[in-house]
């Protein structure tokens, strides 16, 4: 008795398969590619007859795709609420930086949505803003923070525009500047955007920082810096939607809640 959480990110998609009869669950994640539903096919891959749930920015499409399977579909907010809520009960506050879009969302003692905040229409503050100026600055996204942390000053980057930061970032490396000290300004640019989405919607600790970017470390110090002991990294901070749809639908089909932080799949259905 299996359910199926999956989010379609712009980067990513994890998928979470939650056995009900056990509670143990395990996730699964692979690149989004240009071709986000044959990634989705091999996610899905044999699940005739399972209750799915999916989110994130594709989820109608696959929901379309997939008819014959009658996949339901739940936001990213409430997803995310979701899975950071039953992961971390004592979390006030959810800060989701994703590829596409960022999301600030406080929760109630029982893991409610009580108010939240989405940049959704512009690059800036998110991860694409990340592996634009990554690609920029020739350095690899999965290093990038580490890159950053290597510099020896802060930079101030003005613009969070990705075209003129872009612009902003040659110009200092025309006047000689280091590139570490130019990737440090421009993760102290999204980290600062970050924070006074923070403050808008009321800064309530703790705070658990999830989403993509969470992997970054720059982004992670940064955040520390201002937010101290209060800012929780979620462990596989990229599976929080995932898990948040799965018990979405484990809703409409009751038995036992996922335990622990769940486990790597290994399987078609992932019964291991």
């Amino acid at each position: 008795m299996a359910v199926i959480g999956i989010d379609i990110g712009s980067r990513s998609i994890e998928r979470v398969v939650l056995n009900q009869t056990t509670g143990r669950w395990c996730w699964d994640k692979v690149p989004t590619t240009f071709d986000p539903l044959r990634q989705c096919e091999r996610l899905l891959a044999g699940v005739n007859g399972t209750r799915v749930m999916a989110t994130g920015y594709g989820r109608k499409l696959v929901a379309e795709h997939f008819s014959a399977l009658e996949i339901a579909t739940v936001t990213e907010i409430q997803a995310y609420a979701r899975g950071i809520g039953h992961l971390y009960p004592r979390a006030r506050m959810v800060l989701d930086i994703g590829g596409q879009d960022t999301k600030v969302i406080a929760l109630s003692e029982g893991g409610r949505v009580m108010k939240f905040e989405m940049n959704d229409r512009c690059a800036a503050g998110t991860g694409k803003f990340l592996e634009f100026m990554a690609t920029a600055l020739q350095v690899p996204l999965e290093t990038f923070g580490d890159y950053a942390l290597g510099a020896d000053k802060r930079v101030q980057i003005n613009s969070m525009c990705t075209v003129f930061a872009e612009s902003e970032a040659t110009s200092l490396m025309a006047r000689g500047e280091k590139p570490e000290n130019i990737a440090m300004g421009l993760h102290l640019a999204i980290v600062q955007r970050v924070l006074a989405m923070l403050r808008r919607v009321g800064v309530t600790e703790p705070v658990v920082f999830a989403g993509g970017v969470a992997h970054n470390s720059c982004v992670r110090r940064l955040l520390h810096e201002h937010l101290g002991d209060d800012l929780v990294v979620a462990q596989n901070p990229d599976v929080a939607g995932a898990l948040g749809a799965a018990l979405a639908a484990a809703e409409k089909a009751p038995g036992l809640l996922p335990s622990g932080h769940g486990e790597r799949c290994c399987g078609p259905l992932n019964r291991c």
